[in-house]
């Protein structure tokens, strides 16, 4: 009974959306330019995708307000009649679906509920034995059925492991060229452009990309290997994340970093979004795979959502086999430190408040309006193996916009605040005939058992990693109950927290749990021109047993 209940619970969190069709996508069949052919003649039949065939809809009268680190909409959209002023927002002229959410205090109540039945001793039995017998369940069907699978999939005409559609739904956009890639694209600038101005430092100089290779490598981009590049992640990294951030900066220069793999630069992301290009150019011609790219909003400034939009629209990064993630890294309180933000709720409305602006006012916000219709989903990532300091010394947290500490939030306080938010956006998108967005963050690679009760309420998915579920029976049977999507990535576990020997993707693909497999970055942890393949090609050997 306990956990029936604690499955019920989940399904109070989490709402069900309604499908809404894309207005990016085409069938060949509806389209004029194709009625006329015999589907036959077709190249191929995959739709068209036209991601600049977005209505720009009309402004509405919503009144967005933001109250305790959370945003209302205030719109009756049947008449399109809102308040004029925050004095008279009242709960009645709310969105039907913002009237009645889970608080924060509910929110913490059921988590404390979960946990209590995480330690319970009898419920950790039944749920070992259960998850055994799932396991054993699977050899048997693979002893009996398992040559009977093999004789239906040789019978499948034209379709086979390279040409059935793959989606890497879990790879750092900044991450996902190969090595070889990045360093050819440096080479490639160094010859073409050498006294291109790429940087303005603090004394106001302006540096090409040949002084920089003069003044700060001691070498020039012919001598550089892979080797010297130094993204690689294996070998010093397990552990420690910290080296592994610094993998992101070639040749160990931040500097180059900021050149080649950020946006919002002097040149204002040009490289990235040329090396971009070359990506999806790839992804086209391979046909058959598809990602979904993870790109940062920080919560510094409002001003970022505009700066990322137009980057993707002008430099038309959008393709049939792209689609875009917003990730949000938990670094408040470095940005409190630095002074760009007062509050958590800062925070939060630099992250949140374009959004909702930009679907209340599309006509003033055409670009981030546009992009919106590109997202499918919402990430929250960082080290999770970071003890909040409310966490070791207990208390009870202030709402955002009494937050002002310079300690970062606990995992389960960002959790809450993404989830809400992204919940009350969902249900302007949907009253505005827009496909609402799923909510996947990073959970479970490393840190407190806490974590995934947390996203076991609030999460649609897992993307990367919870291995951890591994540890408790409990969770584990859970999620395997309510059937949460995990997306597991071994190569990037193995160099950071787990040896692949020790990887859970195969028990859980035994138990039966919604298990895929992704790359995280490529640009760290893989060698070939194909690291999805790469990931289940190395995991078949592993676990061929």
């Amino acid at each position: 009974m306990k956990l029936i209940r604690l499955c019920n619970l989940r399904d109070t969190y989490i709402k069900k959306f309604q499908d809404i069709d894309t207005c990016l996508v085409e069938s060949k069949s509806l389209n004029k330019n194709y009625k006329s052919k015999n589907i036959d003649d077709y190249e191929s039949s995959e739709p068209i995708y036209n991601p600049y065939n977005v209505k720009i809809l009309k402004n509405c009268n919503a009144f967005i307000n933001f109250v305790d680190g959370i945003f209302f909409v205030h719109w009756d959209p049947h008449t399109d009649e809102g308040p004029s002023s925050r004095d008279m927002c009242v709960e009645s002229n709310k969105l039907a679906n913002h009237r009645n959410i889970k608080s924060a205090e509910d929110y913490l109540s059921s988590i404390q509920e979960i946990m209590n039945v995480v330690q319970d001793p009898a419920c950790k039995s039944f749920c070992f034995q259960r998850l055994k017998y799932l396991e054993k369940k699977f050899d048997f069907h693979i002893m009996f059925n398992g040559p009977l699978e093999l004789s239906e999939t040789r019978d499948i005409k034209h379709r086979d492991f390279y040409n059935i559609r793959k989606v890497d739904v879990h790879v750092h956009h900044s991450a996902c060229m190969q090595q070889k890639e990045l360093l050819r694209f440096i080479r490639e600038k160094y010859r073409t452009e050498p006294n291109t101005v790429v940087y303005i430092n603090e004394k106001r100089e302006m540096l090409t990309l040949k002084s920089i290779f003069d003044e700060e490598l001691k070498s020039t981009a012919y001598e550089s290997t892979i080797d010297t590049l130094g993204v690689n992640a294996l070998g010093n990294c397990f552990h420690r994340f910290d080296l592994f951030n610094e993998k992101y900066n070639p040749f160990g220069q931040k500097l180059l970093r900021d050149i080649f793999l950020k946006t919002d630069n002097y040149i204002e992301g040009r490289y990235l979004a040329e090396i971009t290009k070359k990506q999806i150019k790839n992804l086209e011609r391979s046909k058959y795979q598809h990602v979904e790219w993870r790109i940062s909003i920080y919560g510094k400034n409002k001003n970022e959502w505009l700066k990322i939009s137009k980057w993707v629209l002008n430099n038309q990064l959008s393709s049939i086999r792209v689609r875009w993630m917003i990730q949000v890294p938990r670094l408040y309180h470095i940005y409190k430190k630095m002074k760009l933000i007062n509050t958590f709720a800062d925070f939060l409305s630099n992250i949140f408040s374009p959004c909702f602006e930009a679907i209340k006012n599309p006509e003033e916000n055409k670009e981030i309006f546009i992009f919106l219709h590109q997202i499918v989903g919402w990430d929250s990532v960082d080290d999770e193996s970071i003890i909040s300091n409310y966490t070791l010394k207990g208390g009870e947290l202030p709402t955002p916009d009494k937050y002002v500490s310079e300690h970062n939030p606990p995992y389960s306080y960002y959790a809450y605040y993404m989830y809400i938010n992204i919940r009350m956006l969902n249900e302007f998108m949907i009253s505005r005939n827009m496909r609402p967005m799923a909510f996947r963050p990073h959970c479970g690679e490393i840190g407190n058992m806490s974590h995934l009760a947390c996203m076991f309420l609030l999460a649609d998915r897992i993307n990367h990693d919870g291995i951890n579920l591994r540890k408790s029976p409990v969770l584990l049977y859970l999620y395997y109950l309510k059937q949460i999507g995990l997306a597991l990535s071994p190569l990037s576990n193995n160099a950071l927290f787990l040896h692949i020997d020790k990887n859970p993707f195969k028990r859980f693909f035994k138990i039966g749990l919604n298990v895929t497999l992704s790359t995280d970055d490529p640009l760290m942890f893989h060698f070939t021109d194909e690291p999805l393949l790469e990931e289940y090609s190395i995991c078949a050997v592993k676990n061929k047993k």
